[in-house]
């Protein structure tokens, strides 16, 4: 396992970030068994939501009887309702997170996104809003999930202006397969030529990335075979991933897996690590033994020509 830092938080981050929005996770059932094996493949991050369902409880009841100071709890909040989309208020943001560290039996999140952007919403109040919970102490850093790079841009340049914490993470989709289509409203991703600039922002400052759905919802974990239709794959990764230039990318993948003894995971993990972002990837499972052969990517060593070619840029 390789770590980062992430500023605010003041402990080692893993590059691989559980992703606790998992089946039995959402559905509140005990995951102990799951998590142990996870923290035993080197995995100190778990990422949740308000709105993963039982998610953070289940979690919560697994931290309780942990060193709470070696892990790194990363939840949401904020996420725009059915029937109200403008939740980025303070109050929304208040009962959000004085829930969530209730349901986590915690007293602090590590890092704190908010989980979609409200752009009606001046980006000085929103980081005045964030300092302000940051100061408190009920939460250590805070981000942005699924904001456009501007805004965090705009976001930073206000708190330096002030005086203020900037954000100090960003969570996109990004992955070797392209964000074809929205697999949920409101998904911001930086694959495509269209979000070059983008990239090269990231790149430039550092900002460190954590992103969602690394293997593309599934397409690129392995489960799924370049030469077959991609059953039991979820409506919301068909809907995001499955096109004919990504199944070409697992194609090769699927090759360049068999020539250096890898799993395809691997492959596309390592092409992610090599993109010259500063990049945390959040990779769920039913199994601590898949997260633990994904942070085998780590060993895998692409060439610039290999990664250009998986990419289909050659």
């Amino acid at each position: 396992m390789e770590y980062g830092k992430i500023a605010g938080v003041g402990k080692p981050v893993s590059r691989i970030v559980f992703g606790c929005m998992q089946r039995r996770m959402s559905a509140g059932f005990d995951s102990s068994e799951l998590l142990e094996g996870v923290l035993r493949a080197g995995v100190n991050a778990f990422d949740t939501a308000r709105v993963y369902g039982a998610s953070e409880s289940a979690l919560g009841r697994w931290l309780a009887g942990k060193d709470r100071e070696k892990l790194v709890v990363i939840t949401k909040g904020c996420h725009p309702s059915f029937f109200n989309g403008h939740r980025l208020t303070r109050d929304c943001l208040a009962k959000d997170l004085k829930k969530s560290l209730a349901l986590l039996k915690t007293e602090y999140a590590d890092l704190y996104f908010l989980h979609r952007d409200d752009e009606s919403v001046p980006v000085g109040d929103i980081v005045q809003m964030l300092n302000e919970f940051a100061e408190n102490g009920k939460i250590r850093a805070f981000g942005a999930s699924n904001w456009k790079q501007s805004r965090i841009a705009a976001a930073n340049e206000y708190a330096e202006a002030h005086g203020l914490r900037p954000f100090s993470a960003s969570s996109p989709y990004f992955g070797l397969a392209e964000q074809v289509r929205e697999p949920w409203k409101g998904c911001v991703g930086l694959t495509g030529r269209e979000n070059a600039a983008a990239r090269a922002w990231y790149c430039g400052c550092g900002l460190p990335v954590f992103a969602y759905s690394s293997l593309a919802g599934g397409l690129l974990s392995g489960k799924f075979k370049a030469g077959e239709r991609a059953k039991g794959m979820s409506g919301a990764a068909k809907r995001g991933y499955l096109s004919e230039e990504n199944t070409e990318r697992l194609a090769r993948a699927e090759k360049l897996a068999r020539e250096k003894g890898a799993t395809v995971a691997q492959i596309a993990l390592a092409w992610l690590f090599k993109q010259g972002l500063n990049t945390f990837a959040i990779l769920s499972a039913s199994s601590a033994k898949r997260i633990a052969s994904n942070a085998e990517c780590f060993s895998v060593s692409l060439t610039e020509e290999e990664a250009a070619w998986l990419n289909l840029a050659r």
